[in-house]
């Protein structure tokens, strides 16, 4: 039986599941669509963050004390103007994909929303059926700059 876990400091997340196995856990179960390490750590600072506008939890899914599941969420505060809640990350163990665990991760972040949630989802990611499946939209297209500044600094973090 898998148990869905939501923890929401570090010292709670890692009475299930030590932080670096989170932060690889995410970076391998997400391949090819995901994160540098260093932006999964920074996801979960901001999650575990105590200052005011940060914020956020993580969902830890478990079956026999062994990680099947995580879902970082991301809370800004900023409902007036776009979603406050930010669904991050979403990563379920290869073995355990298209058995409803995903599905159930992210109904659980609806049920704990206090707004609309926002995501990011590539266009050829397999995910992006099951979150429009459960509802999610496109509205807006997501545009970046990512060249040179007049400074000579690159915007690309990539």
């Amino acid at each position: 039986m898998i148990s869905i876990n939501q923890v929401d400091t570090l010292e709670s997340l890692e009475r299930f599941v030590d932080r670096s196995a989170v932060e690889l856990f995410i970076h391998n179960e997400m391949k090819p669509f995901h994160d540098p390490v260093s932006a999964i750590s920074k996801s979960l600072d901001y999650a575990f963050s105590k200052d005011e506008g940060k914020g956020g939890y993580v969902l830890v899914a478990l079956e026999n004390n062994v990680l099947v599941g995580i879902t970082v969420v991301n809370q800004s505060g900023m409902d007036e103007y776009i979603p406050s809640v930010f669904l991050v990350y979403i990563a379920v163990k290869e073995s355990h994909r298209g058995k409803g665990l995903g599905k159930s991760m992210i109904k659980r972040v609806i049920k704990n929303s206090p707004s609309s949630i926002a995501l990011h989802v590539e266009y050829d990611n397999p995910a992006k059926k099951l979150y429009e499946n459960i509802g999610f939209v496109s509205k807006y297209a997501e545009m970046r700059y990512e060249g040179e500044l007049e400074n000579g600094n690159s915007k690309n973090p990539y």
